[in-house]
């Protein structure tokens, strides 16, 4: 097909504007997919994404559309995730197209992952479309929404199509505006093949599966192609279209997206991102792909039975290859044994993957309390990151510690200001910025600790704003602050599955948390058993678990008060004994209900 009829798209909007319904209306109304075999969310195959009603993976379809100017399109869309943790799949769509369906929800207007994901695009040159969906519903209000485009994103609101993804009102507008104002591919005549790897999978039986957008030259079935970042070359097995399941096609020209299999078995030997290439007439220099995005969150993920290590290690490979964002290097507790130090972008994505891990792989974890990036400033001068408390040096050893501070916006409705101010002042932000939105709404520019927007900030903002507020934010830098080691002490010993980096100010009430979460979980002992939460050599928290008692005088059937006592008395020396000899072994099933707790 001449590229002049091949447009290629995503469709960008916040979490839950009807993204994943308009794709379903979009399939519908080309025939991509028959109407007896359309689902809600069709693209959505995840098990996850059904649950949630949320898009995780990026999923690419070819329609082919009949136009009123009686020419046939061929429409390459690429479904992208709204959820701010997501957003490094919404890069790697936006590097692969011309154009984007920007979806707005009439009842709730722009959101701030809205004008996150309008920059993106524009930054990628990319020619947008405004569309206004859920235009059916009492609540919709169409003409504030039109106010917030001009005003928040600039961009024209005759323009705009108004539509309702879930009855069909507006589709065929939609259709044709693509093909009007979305450019189609531009490619160099007879320059050598240049491709781009924005997503990848592997399967049981084929190895990689490669997901390419060809921008210069031709793929096709038997040719030897050349990868950029791993210097490997191989043979293409196979090259198919997304309709929108696989199917194998002659060949993939320029300005098309499809799959490609090349002979590669180990999921290492590949990277997203990357350029494929001809092997004997390559291009000078790789694309320029997208952001390499860098793990913010981290976490330890421990198989919950030891000998599953090497079948972790394996998934973990495989998920990594899917998940570029995802990253994992082993590492050994003397509690949970060998597992693996995690990095992801957020607190949902890390949740998503351990999911995955646990469904797609049938793999039974345990991960450990979320930590984020410290620059650790010793007193000799030096800087180390740790991500991970055990490595924390010794306090005497430590000058000043710098966490991660992330810049947020958000967006909520004028009423709900003062709730807002108070949630960040709790969590030690600072407010730098507050602008009006439109009548309505007002946006707040804050500086947050990216350790405490992790836990529950998320929850707290939409619980406050009754659902109406949304956020949006970005790693800013690093301040100075009076952060410590908090350790969990069993009996005296360190467990360091527990430790985590806290402020000084939370420490205490973190502590007691811990402690009184251990105590409801280990089980009693023979002799008392001490839990305490400790800041270097200082205790901040305790909890004591009740010693199991036998009751040696059962067998006292009367007689001189002395034989009890003489009892009693022998019973309490060897508790003493056992108390400093003992040791208190924590059940499986206790680590798995305190890291529960602490999330």
């Amino acid at each position: 097909m001449s590229s002049d009829l091949i447009r290629n798209f995503s469709i960008i909007a916040h979490i839950d504007h009807g993204k994943s319904t308009l794709a379903d209306r979009l399939l519908e109304l080309t025939k991509t997919v028959a109407k007896r075999e359309l689902v809600e969310q069709f693209l959505d195959g995840m098990d996850l994404e059904r649950e949630r009603g949320i898009t995780i993976k990026s999923h690419p379809v070819r329609m082919n559309y009949l136009a009123r100017n009686g020419k046939a399109y061929e429409f390459n869309l690429i479904d992208t995730p709204g959820h701010v943790d997501f957003s490094y799949e919404v890069s790697r769509s936006l590097a692969a197209c011309e154009g984007a369906l920007l979806v707005i929800d009439a009842t709730q207007g722009v959101q701030a992952q809205t004008v996150a994901n309008v920059n993106l695009a524009h930054k990628n040159g990319l020619h947008v479309i405004p569309v206004i969906n859920k235009i059916d519903l009492p609540a919709s209000d169409v003409d504030l929404c039109k106010e917030q485009l001009e005003e928040i994103l600039a961009i024209s609101a005759d323009d705009v199509l108004l539509i309702s993804a879930k009855d069909g009102t507006g589709i065929p507008e939609v259709l044709e505006a693509i093909v009007a104002k979305i450019p189609p591919p531009k490619f160099n005549q007879g320059a050598p093949c240049r491709s781009l790897i924005f997503d990848s999978t592997y399967d049981s039986f084929r190895g990689v599966v490669s997901f390419v957008r060809v921008f210069d030259g031709s793929l096709s079935k038997g040719q030897k192609v050349f990868f950029f970042s791993t210097g490997l070359g191989s043979e293409i097995k196979e090259v198919g279209c997304f309709f929108p399941e696989m199917k194998p096609v002659d060949s993939l020209g320029a300005g098309s997206v499809g799959y490609v299999i090349p002979n590669i078995k180990s999921p290492s030997d590949t990277k997203i991102g990357d350029t494929m290439t001809d092997a004997k007439f390559p291009c000078k220099a790789a694309l320029p792909g997208f952001k390499d995005v860098k793990p913010v969150v981290f976490c330890g993920i421990y198989p919950i039975d030891t000998k599953d290590y090497d079948q972790l290690k394996a998934s973990m490979g495989k998920l990594q290859l899917n998940d570029s964002a995802f990253s994992y290097q082993a590492e050994t507790s003397a509690a949970l044994g060998f597992g693996f130090r995690c990095g992801f972008l957020g607190l949902l994505h890390m949740e998503i993957i351990q999911e995955r891990l646990r469904r797609e792989y049938s793999m039974d974890i345990i991960a450990t309390y979320p930590s984020v990036i410290y620059h650790v400033f010793k007193s000799d001068g030096q800087m180390i990151d740790v991500d991970n408390p055990v490595h924390l040096p010794d306090p005497t050893m430590i000058e000043k510690i710098e966490e991660p501070i992330i810049c947020a916006r958000i967006m909520l409705p004028n009423e709900y200001i003062g709730d807002a101010m108070n949630l960040i002042m709790m969590k030690r932000g600072i407010c730098t910025k507050t602008e009006s939105a439109d009548h309505k709404h007002v946006v707040l520019t804050c500086d947050l600790p990216m350790s405490e927007m992790l836990i529950d900030f998320h929850d707290k903002l939409k619980s406050i704003t009754r659902g109406y507020g949304s956020m949006d934010y970005e790693l800013s830098g690093y301040r100075e602050d009076k952060m410590v080691k908090l350790d969990m002490l069993v009996n005296g010993e360190p467990v360091d599955a527990f430790s985590t980096i806290v402020h000084i100010d939370s420490a205490h009430s973190r502590g007691k948390a811990l402690a009184e979460k251990l105590g409801e979980v280990i089980p009693p002992q023979l002799y008392q058993v001490a839990i305490q939460a400790a800041i270097g050599g200082k205790i901040v928290a305790r909890e004591t678990i009740r010693a199991l008692r036998k009751n040696v005088i059962a067998k006292c059937y009367g007689g001189d008060i002395t034989r009890k006592r003489k009892l009693l008395e022998k019973q309490k020396e060897g508790k003493k004994r056992m108390k400093q000899i003992g040791k208190v072994n924590i059940p499986q099933e206790a680590f798995v209900e305190i890291l529960k707790a602490g999330s």
